[in-house]
């Protein structure tokens, strides 16, 4: 029986975010149109953003939809970047290390959270700055300290960006007290259909869009609206409840210490559901095809990697060495079972007395 065990890459789909997108798949109106077809698409549409808007700390107008996080961050580097100097911290994810190109790179402490220090000195040595932060790290689950860097950019006169995408649904939430200028989400990690994304704005801010297109999203994201996905995502945000957190966190301690082996960011306040776990001497690629073979779904590093494995930059950013081509990353979805720990336990265990058996020979 297979056990998944990767939900920062997707989490699986939630009944209310299926029977929202089943709905909206029917509606043969287009969002934009003024028949009563349109009209009726563009109600689940308004819905879907004002339930996202809620659940975030927003309201609907602030609440741009997109494909996904990808391009939630895209759009939000791309328009706030004019005129400033670019800084991103050094174990952000892929998607806005490339939109973000050219720019400073911030170190993080050996936990793996913001050094803030070194944004502070990087925020006082030149003009002004665009910040760019993930909330939790996607590998580690490791969480910035997002106030602290709020308020030096306040202090600095700098735009803030996050990247909420893992934090999303997992660890409460609130855009408008954040005092980031953007923030991106996506509705796969939520448990809502992969396709739809949001970028939630500061009030009074406005974005050139990326994609002209026909106007759609109040002209800041043109195309028209991939309505299922965004009622998934609408009803899996609602669904996400933060206090899940407290049975996959018992989980994850669980497994952690059972495996008695050194996790990445241990010491550091991590999003409840994820491990990056270390087995020395073992390359992460031999570990997630052993315990794929035991039934096991775990990965390694971003799953935004066209299926490679390689070592971990984010592992290699924490100063972890050879370390950093050795962890598994075990992330739990909202319907871990309650035997989960065990199961996983066992499978890690089997795994290692066959390397060590493979060793030996």
């Amino acid at each position: 029986m297979t056990l998944y065990l990767d939900a920062n890459a997707t989490e699986p789909l939630r009944p209310e975010a299926r029977a929202a997108a089943i709905v909206a798949m029917e509606l043969p109106g287009n969002p934009s149109s003024v028949h009563a077809e349109g009209r009726a698409a563009r109600r689940v549409l308004e819905e879907a953003r004002a339930r996202v808007a809620a659940r975030f700390g927003s309201v609907a107008r602030d609440v741009v939809f997109t494909s996904g996080g990808t391009e939630a961050n895209a759009l939000a580097i791309a328009s706030l970047r004019q005129g400033r100097r670019v800084l991103v911290g050094a174990t952000e994810h892929p998607a806005v290390m490339r939109a973000a190109e050219g720019a400073e790179i911030l170190p993080v402490l050996p936990n793996g959270r913001l050094d803030l220090a070194a944004l502070e000195a990087a925020l006082a040595g030149g003009p002004a700055a665009l910040v760019c932060l993930m909330v939790a790290n996607n590998e580690t689950g490791v969480i910035h300290p997002i106030s602290e860097a709020a308020g030096l950019c306040l202090r600095h006169g700098a735009a803030l960006h996050l990247d909420a995408v893992q934090a999303a649904g997992r660890i409460p939430l609130d855009f408008a007290a954040s005092g980031a200028e953007t923030m991106a989400i996506s509705g796969h990690k939520l448990g809502g259909p992969k396709g739809a994304g949001a970028l939630f704005l500061r009030p009074g801010l406005d974005l050139a869009p990326l994609i002209a297109g026909g106007g759609q999203e109040r002209g800041r994201r043109g195309g028209t609206e991939a309505l299922p996905a965004i009622a998934g995502l609408g009803a899996a945000a609602e669904a996400a409840d933060p206090a899940e957190a407290v049975r996959l966190a018992l989980i994850r301690d669980t497994i952690e210490a059972g495996l008695g082996l050194p996790v990445a960011g241990a010491d550091a306040p991590r999003l409840p559901h994820t491990s990056s776990i270390i087995l020395p001497g073992a390359p992460a690629e031999t570990q997630v095809i052993a315990l794929d073979l035991a039934g096991m779904r775990v990965s390694a590093g971003s799953a935004c990697s066209s299926g490679k494995v390689a070592r971990s930059p984010v592992l290699a950013a924490m100063g972890l060495g050879e370390a950093a081509g050795e962890a598994i990353r075990v992330s739990l979805p909202w319907n871990t079972p309650a035997d989960a720990a065990e199961r996983f336990i066992a499978a890690h265990a089997a795994m290692r007395e066959r390397l060590a058996l493979r060793r030996a020979g």
